[in-house]
Order: structure tokens, then sequence, then C-alpha cells
């Protein structure tokens, strides 16, 4: 098996030759199962498979099932079994590592489970050989963004005249000024070295920023990567959502178990020009997306943004303190675990009595005698739209606080 390292096609040349000689369909995916490489058919394939040829990717169900067994984790050729729930015939899976480092999966269709052991032995070495070429590949791709990286980064945090420079550099370097941008903040712990966690974010972002149409540019550094997309028209926030949570469990698992990874999509913005403003939407919604568990890691602006006051404050600021008194004698009252979902609602529906009892499946009765006792635990006039003000800013203090501990 030749390698013709420096190639565009390298990756692609391997997995061709190797498909051949096993008479066997082949993919190699990225550690998150998004497609990076695929043969023709040997009259082998399955509905997943011709899926992710036609989509780059196999659907979030496939994904699940197969990162769910662990393959990230292997190092060595395993079985991943039939799902007949999921039109999934068997597989085996070769891990793409450089040491320790998931680069990918090699995946060969073996739904008879008749590969040999000496075929065993040559997917393991063709996955050692496409770990050398996807390493080199990444190490290309940092060189040539560094430039763009800092015209992106410009464009983010620089000052008006840094942000009119940038976003001409970026559009003259073929980034098209289109009339929608927003940013997308994913933020990466891991028990692994910094430099280690910024090349799993940059390549990820390129990757994902390789499939579908996205247009955009990438900007990683200290644990965290901005991705600045362009489009003609509004997107699909919903798509956009489970988009970055497949990029977050990509990231966890090429960054392995102990990873912890959030996501904050900022605003939909006019154009690069007001880039800036969705960048610090994205990380307010980051750090949303850590602080309150609700939204699984993930988070939109608009899902946060009525913490957004609080979510600027740093850490050291964000204490007890800003529970006030009245609020704490509720929570901690005997009643406190009903009367507090009770409140929160009745303030979040701005204090409609018919709604707030419709919400609780509660007769009107009902709810009027806890929100009295509300009122006598509390000592606040629920009627005083300022003191209601008080306590609903104290119960998304208190989410929050809750969320860090």
């Amino acid at each position: 098996m030749t390698h013709r390292a420096g190639t565009v096609d390298e990756v692609q040349h391997l997995v061709d030759e190797l498909a051949d000689e096993l008479g066997r369909s082949v993919v190699v995916n990225d550690p998150g199962m998004h497609l990076l490489n695929a043969t023709r058919h040997f009259a082998d394939e399955d509905p997943v498979r011709v899926r992710a040829v036609l989509q780059r990717d196999p659907g979030t169900d496939v994904a699940d099932y197969v990162l769910g067994l662990g393959v990230a984790e292997w190092t060595g050729p395993g079985v991943i079994p039939a799902e007949p729930a999921l039109e999934l015939r068997s597989r085996c899976c070769v891990p793409v590592r450089q040491g320790s480092r998931l680069l990918g999966l090699l995946l060969v269709i073996d739904a008879d489970g008749s590969l040999t052991p000496a075929e065993l032995e040559r997917l393991r070495e063709a996955a050692d050989v496409i770990a050398r070429c996807l390493a080199d590949r990444e190490l290309e791709a940092t060189r040539t963004s560094a430039t763009a990286e800092g015209h992106a980064t410009a464009l983010l945090d620089g000052g008006p005249d840094e942000r009119a420079e940038a976003r001409r550099a970026l559009v003259a370097g073929g980034l098209p000024d289109l009339a929608v941008a927003a940013v997308t903040t994913i933020v990466a712990r891991a028990p692994v070295r910094a430099g280690e966690v910024t090349r799993v974010l940059r390549t990820a972002a390129t990757a994902h920023l390789r499939r579908g149409s996205r247009r955009g540019v990438a900007v990683a550094a200290g644990g965290r990567v901005r991705l600045v997309v362009v489009s003609a028209r509004p997107g699909d926030r919903d798509a956009e959502v489970t988009a970055a949570r497949r990029l977050a469990v990509g990231v966890g698992y090429a960054l392995g178990t102990r990873a912890d990874v959030v996501v904050g999509l900022g605003g939909e913005v006019p154009g690069l020009d007001a880039a800036g403003r969705s960048g610090a939407q994205a990380e307010l919604a980051a750090r949303g997306a850590r602080l309150l568990p609700r939204h699984g890691g993930v988070a939109r602006y608009e899902d946060v943004a009525d913490h957004a006051v609080l979510l600027r404050l740093p850490d050291e600021a964000l204490t007890p303190d800003l529970v006030p008194d009245a609020l704490r004698r509720l929570v901690d009252h005997e009643s406190g675990g009903r009367l507090r979902p009770t409140l929160e609602i009745y303030l979040d529906l701005a204090g409609s009595v018919p709604r707030t009892a419709e919400r609780l499946h509660l007769h009107r009765t009902s709810l009027y005698y806890r929100l009295r006792q509300i009122g006598e635990i509390t000592g606040v006039d629920l009627d005083d739209g300022r003191q209601r003000l008080v306590l609903h800013q104290g119960l998304r203090a208190l989410e929050l606080l809750e969320g860090r501990s």
C-alpha cells in the first residue's frame, strides 16, 4: 500500500486501495462519526452507508449507537454488531490513532464476519498510515489558517477600525460577505495538555465547516474555538443546535471520556460587520450551557437571554449574596420544594393567575392559596412589580449558583 504524503487525496487514495484489496466498502469517519472519506460500493452497502455517503453523516441515532459501544477507547479492531432497527449491517471498526490521540475511525462492512486475521492486520496497518496522513493534514491546516485566524480574532475582538480592516481581509481571502453571520463558541476542558485541547478543537471546527453548505472561519486558542459562519439567509436554529451537539460529542470523544465540552450559539446578525455582537452572545451562551444543566451542554443565546446580565458577572462576583433573603426563606421552608416552582412559573408568566394555573394543572383557588403562602413566607407583596423583579432575578441567580456547585 503506497503513501502519497502531501497530496490532497492521500487518505482517499489509501482507502480506495484498501477497498479494492478487500473487495469491501470502506469509510473513514472523524471521532464524532462524520464522514471524511468513502470508497465506491461493493454490493455490500446498507441504508446507513448510502445515507452517510450522500449526506456526509450517518445520522445522530447511528452515531450514538456506534460511539455508545465505546469505540473511542478501543486500541485495535473490533466489531460493531448489526442493528436492524437502524438498518445497520455489522462492521469492523479500527480506531485511527496517533499515540493516545483519536483522529478518526476506519470502518469496513463485514456483514457475515468473514474478515480473516490477515485482513484485520492489514486494516490495523492501514489505520496507522491514515493516522499519519490525518496528523499531517491537521498540521498543514494549522499553518495555512494562522493568517485567517488572526483576521477573525480582530473581527470579533478589535475596535471599529480593526474590525473593518479584518472584514476586508477575510473577504479578500475568499470568505463571502453574506447577509447573515453567526458565531458559535465551543469550550473544552480535559485532563490533557492545553495545546492538545486546542488542536482537537481546531480540527473539529474545520471539519464542521466542511460539512453541508457552511462557509466560515474558525479561531482556536486557550481551550476554546470560535466559528464565524456566514449565510445568505437566516438558518434553522434547531438544526444548528443538533449540529452543535454532534460537534460537542465529537470533541468529547477525541479528548477522552473525562472531557467536559459546552457549546454556545450567538444570535444571527446582519453580516460580518456585526459578528462581534454575535461572538459576545456566543460566549454568554457557552457559559449558560455550562451553568444551566437543563440545556444539556448546548445553548443558544436566546435560550439564556434571561440570565444574560448575571452571566456577564465574573465567577468571583457570582455569589450567594445575589439571592435575596426573602427568596432564601422560601427555598429553606419545608414547603419550598413545592412553592419555588410555583413562584418561578408565576413570575415567568408575568403574574398571570389563569396561565399559571393552567401550566401547573391547578385550580385557581389552590393557586391563590399557594401565592398567599409565598407572600407570608417571603414577606413580599406579589402585587408590587419591583418586588416581583427582585424575586425573579434572585431565582435566576440561584439557578446559576446551583449549576456551578
